[in-house]
């Protein structure tokens, strides 16, 4: 069962948005855009670099997804949340391949990134305009 409310989630599944995943390794926080796919209460992410790095040394993580229009927001969803890093080669080009389609980039495209599954702990929203209901 998912920690994330209905509506959380269906704001999440809703279009293909820009999530900012927060990181923190030896005291330091880091945060960085990634492109995400939610799917009953866990987020997959490709990654490298820095983002990877500090999910290796530290897996407890946050997760924000805003939607805004003409630079007002729409709705906000934060997530935290326990990441591991999947090594499964077969299980990693699967979920590239299901990221990228969401985003409309060739299913192949950075295939040097690795995966990332995290497990949802706690959810919140919030809508600011009554046009959503």
């Amino acid at each position: 069962m998912s920690n994330v409310p209905p509506e959380a989630e269906r704001l999440l599944e809703s279009e293909p948005l820009m999530a900012h995943l927060g990181t923190c390794a030896e005291g330091r926080p880091h945060v960085a855009p990634v492109w995400y796919r939610y799917a009953d209460g866990v987020v997959e992410i490709v990654t490298t670099g820095q983002k990877l790095a500090n999910v290796r040394e530290n897996p407890r993580v946050a997760l924000s997804v805003q939607n805004d229009e003409a630079g007002r927001a729409q709705w906000a969803v934060t997530l935290l949340g326990t990441a591991t890093v999947i090594a499964d080669a077969a299980e990693t080009a699967a979920a590239r391949r299901r990221i990228n389609d969401k985003y409309g980039v060739d299913p192949d495209a950075y295939a040097d990134n690795a995966l990332v599954r995290i497990v949802v702990g706690s959810a919140t929203y919030r809508t600011y305009d009554d046009a959503l209901e």
